[in-house]
């Protein structure tokens, strides 16, 4: 079973992720704080990560940097309110695979968590 983070500090959208998730057959970990966030992405073995920006402790975007420069390469989707262009560009060149802006569709998250993880056949 593949393991996902969500790290989100709204408790509504971590019951929201974390319901679809589990329904959709991934087992589900979360944390609401950045600093927290970052060791666990560093010491659990995850298949994916789903990361909010605006968090407490560390942002999304250190927290999404500091990986990749530990060359933890983790899928990331960045899921914020921030909906800047330049918000969205950064995160993505920092090394997330997505970004999702919200309010979003569960259902279309889950599928974007799905292609992520889908094995590439050459």
């Amino acid at each position: 079973m593949k393991k996902i983070l969500v790290v989100d500090d709204e408790k509504a959208i971590v019951t929201l992720l974390e319901y679809n998730l589990k329904k959709a057959g991934y087992s589900v970990d979360t944390v609401s704080e950045g600093v927290s966030a970052y060791n666990m992405a560093v010491t659990g073995k995850y298949d994916f990560i789903l990361l909010d920006l605006m968090l407490p402790g560390m942002d999304g975007i250190e927290i999404t940097r500091r990986l990749r420069q530990e060359r933890i390469e983790t899928p990331i989707i960045i899921l914020t309110a921030r909906d800047q262009e330049y918000d969205k560009i950064i995160g993505l060149e920092l090394g997330a695979d997505d970004y999702i802006t919200k309010p979003f569709n569960p259902l279309e998250l889950v599928a974007r968590v799905k292609t992520q993880l889908r094995p590439v056949s050459r």
